[in-house]
């Protein structure tokens, strides 16, 4: 048996591999356009930064590798340019045909340039390769550079002005949207906008390149500022456009689909990693997430399924985490953009908590929001914190594949000890509240829009004398039950406090005490700083 794998990323190499260790006498083959293979391409902008500081750590495997123990016909540099599934052969540049009997589609992804005028004539740089890293560390230390602008607020954005920053380098970031981290809602990307301001970056969102000549950007807004170098990550495509014509189903931004066990539609051809689109685990439609975790297991999973040992790929959910900074954004699932485009209902909370036991030194704010539908099945969760955010998104990411449900966060028996987490840990809070909330027991209110409302503040005096929310009456928590005629009966009334807790008590004692018409602030003051000064 041949198998040719195009692709010699995570998916592919994944692949190759997995197979040789599955078939000591398939012949195998890579082809990879590039002159790299298995490069940690997720660690480039911290190479770059030097937090990696040898290259020699940014090789998963060398060819050397490849061909000696796995014994794989590893060709480098070696571009395929055409498929033809009649014949069973891949064209290559050169000119040669390559026959297979199994073929692996796994050529992932290319930085996307965005057509600004005179973007050609300046010093711009992607980051998809070891050797453009080392361009881009060429660059900064032959001509000192100390400013730079970043397109894209995606995770290589992110990362990459991260990076420059420690590097000493004043770092602006341009974002068309209005928020960085596609995958955050608006209500947790605060605390990203905040972090990278108090570090200096300059967040420009909402705008974009227009021009750039002599190094001096115009924007949209008619804003300009003149920069060394620009580094473009505005996100990605698929590299499939020489496969688009052979018959494959593919989605219209040129994404292959696969089924649930990486195979395409046309016979004996299986695609996998960036290039593949595969069923959402939470939607059921066909998605990109091209995240390395995904394409590695995909890559073993198609290597199963030829040498007869199948199993179903059970579809993406797509987790992930970011490092920005000193704070880590996490997520799983969907968000609420996404929910909203397929018209499904879900509900929502977002507690703060701590990263550990509060008492013990260290302790961290950590912000946890989880969406969920009518019956409680989690539909999506994010997290941001110093400290743990990515612990919890792991742990509600293996209850949503394992189909959990709500009450699963309530009731999850996870690891405490006072450095590591609270007896009551933020996963069993988060379900706590939720249960609460599909009681009956608590209305929770989110943003900063109070229009109409009676907004009774029940943090110590001494906090509200320090700064409150405008209109606002302070009333402590513990003068509740004996100042109640204070509070309107006639008038929709917000309840807050620090972070959500306490106003939950107080909402208790007055719907006890015949208030319908009282709402809890979710995530509390905490949460209203973020929201309203992001």
């Amino acid at each position: 048996m041949k198998v040719v794998i195009i692709g010699g990323g995570a998916g592919g190499a994944s692949c190759a591999t997995r197979l040789r260790r599955l078939d000591e006498y398939a012949e195998i083959v890579i082809l990879e356009k590039s002159r790299e293979n298995s490069i940690a391409t997720c660690g480039l902008p911290y190479y770059i930064g030097q937090v990696i500081s040898d290259e020699k750590n940014m090789h998963v495997a060398s060819a050397k590798t490849f061909h000696e123990l796995f014994n794989i016909d590893l060709r480098l540099n070696c571009e395929a340019i055409g498929v033809d599934p009649q014949n069973k052969t891949v064209r290559i540049k050169n000119g040669e045909n390559i026959d297979y009997d199994k073929l692996v589609l796994a050529m992932g992804n290319s930085p996307v340039v965005p057509n600004i005028s005179g973007l050609d004539q300046q010093p711009y740089f992607v980051v998809k390769h070891l050797q453009d890293a080392e361009k881009i560390k060429t660059f900064i230390a032959a001509h000192n550079v100390f400013s730079a602008a970043v397109i894209g607020g995606g995770f290589i954005g992110l990362e990459m002005a991260e990076n420059l920053c420690k590097l000493g380098i004043d770092v602006s970031l341009i974002e068309l949207s209005d928020q960085v981290l596609p995958p955050l809602d608006a209500d947790m990307v605060g605390q990203v906008h905040q972090e990278l301001r108090r570090h200096g970056v300059r967040l420009i969102l909402g705008d974009q390149i227009k021009s750039v000549t002599n190094r001096e950007i115009c924007l949209n807004s008619g804003d300009k500022m003149t920069v060394q170098m620009i580094i473009v990550a505005a996100g990605v495509k698929p590299e499939t456009d020489f496969v688009r014509h052979i018959g494959l189903d593919m989605t219209a931004d040129g994404l292959i689909q696969a089924d649930e066990y990486m195979r395409t539609n046309i016979d004996d051809i299986y695609a996998c990693g960036d290039c593949a689109a595969v069923k959402n685990a939470v939607s059921g439609r066909f998605v990109s997430v091209p995240l390395a975790g995904p394409a590695n297991r995909q890559g073993r999973l198609i290597a199963d399924h030829i040498s007869g040992k199948a199993y179903k790929y059970g579809g993406t959910l797509g987790t992930g985490a970011v490092k920005i900074f000193d704070l880590t954004a996490a997520f799983v699932g969907m968000n609420e953009k996404q929910l909203g485009k397929i018209q499904q209902n879900y509900h929502k909370i977002i507690t703060w908590d701590k990263s550990n036991a509060g008492y013990y030194p260290d302790a961290e704010p950590l912000t946890l929001k989880v969406l969920y539908d009518d019956e409680g099945k989690i539909l999506g969760a994010q997290a941001i914190g110093a400290k743990n955010a990515d612990k919890q998104i792991d742990v509600i990411a293996t209850i949503m594949r394992l189909n959990g449900h709500a009450d699963d966060l309530r009731d999850a028996e996870l690891c405490y000890a006072p450095p590591y987490s609270s007896a009551k840990s933020p996963i069993n809070m988060i379900g706590m509240v939720i249960q609460n909330m599909r009681q009956g027991l608590i209305q929770p209110f989110f943003g900063t829009d109070f229009k109409d409302m009676f907004i009774l503040d029940v943090r110590p005096k001494r906090m509200y004398d320090l700064e409150h929310i405008a209109g606002a009456i302070n009333i402590p928590a513990a003068e509740i039950r004996s100042r109640m005629n204070e509070i309107p009966r006639d008038q929709n009334v917000l309840v807050h406090c620090v972070k959500g807790y306490t106003s939950y008590v107080v909402c208790r004692i007055l719907m006890q005490h015949g208030y319908t018409n009282v709402f809890s602030y979710a995530g509390g003051w905490q949460q209203y700083k973020t929201e309203s000064r992001k």
